[in-house]
């Protein structure tokens, strides 16, 4: 009988780093995937599930207007473990930070159904940023049997704390592998449309929402007024982003405001920029697979492989340090080379490939996967 894996995701990064993984189980016989949506990025994930190859089994609501973390982390962990008592699967897989990956992971446990933990060991070491991310993934640390590791670095974060090495894994980031697979299909459409320098800018994090997010809609704006450059920022449909970010830029030329972009689009988008700039996550890892310079717009990061290899800079959130790096990078030919030649340490597009091997292999020896008297998921 194939492996029942119940693949966890209720965000866009979810959809996309998980999409490698449910694409490989779907065509394989050793693993029978049952793909649970949590709805928590609702409309972003409608608009990419299907073009992602995502087959999606069982699709919950449990978003509510301005709701806290305190009520989206008690809904999902009861209507994820109602679905988990319902389905029985052999293992829970989870990807990342999001609220939804630790409510998938918890709600396992208590269920007595292994996890594993695709991206496990970033680390900011700051328990509150970023935030909630930081503690999330810390906690899903605690409770998975597997743990995917994208680099070196996290998987011996790791083992740093405890984690048995044999259960911990490194693998490369499954981003990359969707990355390569997107572009290969070549059908997204860049939003850029001029010849001018051009900027990819995300923004999102909580804890640049409020004054610190008006000071860098503030930055974008000095940086448009220079009139050599082309900015587009799809906007997140957070409310509390939206309703500072719109009033900085609306209206201002050289900055294109746009909908939140459909995976395809985006990564065509990415592929065409000349610069970005992000507190996201995932686009740290996405920008050096295509030689693009990234300026991290946060005080911690914990992917530091992409600003140790010199592909991304951690600059923080002031207005004038955003603007004088971007203006380095666009006016120094010589910085820019250096940044854009640095490479990826982020994987080969192998991830999921490994991953799954790894499962495979577990659940065919004769070893216990799942809760045993020796401790939370030990294989002795």
């Amino acid at each position: 009988m194939p492996v029942r894996a119940m693949l966890v995701l209720g965000t866009r990064p979810e959809a996309i780093k998980l999409a490698p993984l449910a694409r490989a189980m779907a065509a394989g016989t050793q693993f029978e995937p049952v793909v649970v949506t949590t709805g928590q990025h609702r409309e972003m994930l409608h608009q990419m599930l299907g073009m992602l190859g995502i087959d999606v089994r069982i699709a919950l609501d449990v978003m509510r207007s301005r709701q806290r973390l305190s009520d989206l982390t008690a809904r999902l962990v009861r209507e994820l473990g109602e679905v988990l008592r319902a389905q029985r699967p052999d293992l829970v897989v989870v990807q990342g930070d999001t609220t939804t990956a630790l409510a998938g992971a918890l709600a396992a446990f208590y269920e007595k159904i292994p996890v594993a933990h695709v991206e496990a060991g970033l680390r900011t070491g700051v328990m509150d940023n970023p935030f909630p991310e930081e503690l999330n993934r810390t906690l899903i640390g605690r409770i998975a049997r597997w743990h995917f590791a994208p680099t070196a670095t996290a998987a011996r974060h790791l083992t740093d704390e405890g984690v048995a090495e044999e259960q911990v894994f490194t693998t490369g980031n499954t981003v990359i592998d969707n990355l390569l697979w997107v572009l290969a299909e070549g059908t997204g459409s860049s939003v850029f449309r001029t010849a001018a320098k051009r900027i990819l800018v995300t923004l999102h994090r909580r804890e640049n929402q409020g004054e610190r997010m008006r000071g860098m809609g503030r930055a974008l704006t000095r940086l448009a007024a220079r009139g050599d450059v082309e900015i587009v920022l799809p906007l997140h449909k957070s409310p509390a982003v939206r309703d500072v970010l719109l009033p900085e830029l609306e209206g201002h030329r050289g900055i294109t405001l746009v909908e939140p972009l459909g995976y395809l689009d985006f990564a065509a988008t990415l592929a065409e920029c000349d610069l970005v700039l992000t507190d996201s996550g995932g686009i740290q890892e996405e920008a050096p697979s295509l030689s693009k310079p990234a300026l991290v717009l946060r005080t911690t990061t914990e992917r530091p492989e992409a600003v140790e290899a010199g592909a991304a800079r951690l600059i923080g959130t002031d207005p004038e340090a955003i603007v004088s790096s971007a203006e380095q990078l666009l006016d120094d030919p010589v910085e820019y080379r250096k940044m854009a030649s640095a490479g990826n340490p982020f994987g080969d597009g192998r991830a999921a490939a490994r991953i799954l091997a790894q499962l495979a292999e577990d659940f065919a020896a004769d070893v216990p996967v799942g809760l045993t008297a020796s401790g939370p998921y030990s294989t002795a």
